[in-house]
């Protein structure tokens, strides 16, 4: 059987529980919001295929457990990993000091290099909101990685992540030709070149 893609990523979300990152991933791949989803067991993943440049891209986002019990299951997942992307609760102070630990773990587990990005989740529930945007937008800086509030409920900047020139870019060495990320909602194409 011939494979339907040109180009396999691997991504990571990383987090504690609760902070919606199966939300997450079911919204990027599915296109789908259920508030009543149940913590996540070990690791699970999503599929979904996105057109670069007439090239069909085939992204494996996977879901990790949040509790500590998990951890020696989901840390193996790290390597391999092209893309980690670290998620936290903006309404949960917790959460986010924790990003620190999540990035230690990057940093004892993962492959060298590994691209990073930061989630600050749940901007839709502003009224309860713990972690500023600043806060969150200062830590990715001051760790040289992207940063981005989304929402899996209300669908904010969930397709924004998945299309980001900069973290696609820093994917390790695929082409070496210059592509253009394309969607249906985008409003204009980002030139970028695949590694």
């Amino acid at each position: 059987m011939a494979k339907k893609y040109d180009f396999l990523f691997k991504l990571l979300l990383i987090g504690d529980s609760g902070v919606g990152k199966t939300c997450l991933i079911i919204r990027f791949a599915e296109d789908n919001f259920n508030s009543t989803y149940i913590s996540t067991i070990g690791i699970d993943f999503k599929v979904k295929t996105i057109d670069v440049d007439g090239k069909k891209v085939k992204l494996q986002v996977w879901d990790t457990a949040g509790q500590e019990r998990f951890k020696t299951i989901t840390t193996a997942y790290y390597r391999g990993a092209m893309g980690i992307i670290l998620v936290y609760d903006i309404t949960d102070e917790k959460s986010f000091e924790n990003i620190q630990n999540w990035m230690k773990s990057i940093k004892e587990n993962a492959s060298a290099g590994v691209s990073q990005m930061l989630l600050g989740n749940k901007c839709d529930i502003e009224g309860k909101r713990k972690v500023l945007k600043e806060t969150g937008a200062g830590l990715a800086e001051r760790h040289g990685i992207r940063f981005f509030e989304t929402s899996a409920k209300s669908s904010i900047n969930v397709e924004e992540v998945s299309r980001d020139c900069d973290f696609i870019t820093d994917l390790p060495p695929q082409t070496g030709k210059e592509v253009k990320i394309t969607s249906s909602a985008a409003k204009s194409p980002s030139k970028c070149v695949i590694l």
